[in-house]
């Protein structure tokens, strides 16, 4: 009998510590305040890669821009990127993770390939950004899966809507954007976009490049090189998605410095 009341005790001052006394072990099982302790560490895992991506979405086009960091002298700077193709027209930036960004850049490309075989027309970005995040919902849920410790920024030019940008996280919501960021300095690159955006900038290709630029730049405090970032860009000029060659890069990075 004493033992057990050593360990009722023992329970309860666990609990009474208000830690996740056991609530983390399981993806399933909410904790007494209601909080899903797994899905909250994804969130977390998506700063283990130590990359900040802004993307701004402006009056004929979509820019995001991520950092790009090269861990090992040996590998081949060509092959590594966080800024893919999904379709023709919708291209995605993923933070976190790299091998669960992958996964999940794979499967999104799945959807978007049955999609277009099923009903004979190429995916809406919005039903595949709403698509996905339902498949991330599901990894809540199931005991069997971990949510995925990666985010999905989404870019294209709509036929209906226009300049489109949206995004998914490792809970499973989504929603669209005028101006977004994900990763370790998110909340200081949000609210350097909330003062941009809040009056209503009237924003061409160049000047919502050059402010993607310009946030990043801020919020890490750094000059960034041509070869240390990348960009993946959308306008209703050229809707198909691509990514910015280095020279490209340069001459923006030229045109805001002198700017500035």
């Amino acid at each position: 009998l004493i033992p057990l009341l050593y360990f009722c005790a023992g329970a309860a001052l666990r609990m009474s510590r208000g830690s996740s006394a056991g609530f983390d072990r399981h993806i399933t099982i909410f904790s007494p305040e209601g909080r899903l302790y797994q899905v909250e560490y994804a969130f977390k895992a998506i700063n283990q890669s130590g990359l900040t991506t802004v993307a701004v979405r402006g009056k004929d086009s979509v820019v995001a821009i991520t950092q790009k960091k090269v861990t090992d002298k040996l590998i081949d700077a060509s092959t590594v990127t966080n800024i893919y193709r999904l379709t023709d027209k919708i291209g995605c930036v993923m933070t976190g993770m790299l091998a669960d960004s992958r996964s999940q850049v794979q499967r999104a490309r799945y959807e978007a390939a049955e999609w277009k075989y099923k009903y004979g027309y190429d995916i809406p970005m919005d039903m595949l950004c709403k698509r996905m995040g339902d498949i991330s919902q599901i990894y809540t849920q199931n005991a069997e899966m971990r949510p995925l410790g990666c985010c999905m920024i989404m870019l294209a030019i709509d036929d209906e809507y226009g300049p489109q940008l949206y995004k998914t996280d490792p809970a499973g919501y989504y929603c669209g954007f005028k101006a977004t960021s994900v990763g370790v300095k998110q909340i200081e690159a949000n609210s350097h976009l909330e003062k941009k955006m809040k009056k209503k900038p009237d924003l061409n290709y160049k000047a919502t490049v050059e402010l993607a630029i310009s946030c990043l730049s801020t919020v890490l405090a750094l000059d960034f090189k041509a070869a240390e970032i990348e960009i993946g860009v959308v306008t209703a000029d050229n809707p198909k998605f691509r990514t910015l060659r280095e020279t490209e890069i340069e001459k923006h990075l030229v045109d805001l410095a002198e700017r500035e």
